[in-house]
């Protein structure tokens, strides 16, 4: 059975949701820290990023990822993915969707199949599952 890998990522949020404004923290990797707030998520970015803007990149990540290897298993493996996920987020409705776009180099493939294959691999990605898990919570007062 393989080990499970943890990544963890954090933040910190002062003050109410619409004057507030918080950061987040790549914990796992300890690449960087981004300042968001809700300005940035409901208006415009400003500079600052947004749990849908970490979310899209997840996906487009886990996606390539994903593709390469049933492409691999149809001995058909590609040469380079661009991948693209646009996480659309409405205030007071929430994620309202995710939109993948990727364009591939990849010999000896039909256009049909690759569409099935993609098709396949958006649906085995592990991001693409994780918007539906089970989530737990420790909650507790400091």
């Amino acid at each position: 059975m393989p080990t499970p890998i943890v990544n963890k990522a954090s933040a910190t949020w002062n003050g109410d949701l619409f004057s507030g404004s918080g950061r987040t923290t790549l914990e796992t990797s300890g690449l960087g820290t981004f300042d968001v707030n809700w300005k940035a998520r409901a208006e415009e970015s400003g500079g600052n990023t947004t749990p849908e803007e970490l979310i899209a990149a997840a996906h487009a990540a886990c996606f390539c990822m994903a593709l390469s290897n049933e492409l691999a298993g149809n001995d058909t493996p590609p040469t380079q993915l661009d991948a693209t996920a646009e996480v659309t987020f409405v205030a007071g409705e929430g994620i309202t969707g995710v939109h993948l776009t990727v364009k591939a180099q990849v010999e000896g493939i039909s256009a049909d199949e690759f569409a099935r294959i993609a098709d396949a691999a958006k649906s085995g990605c592990p991001v693409s599952q994780a918007l539906a898990v089970d989530i737990t919570l420790d909650a507790e007062l400091a």
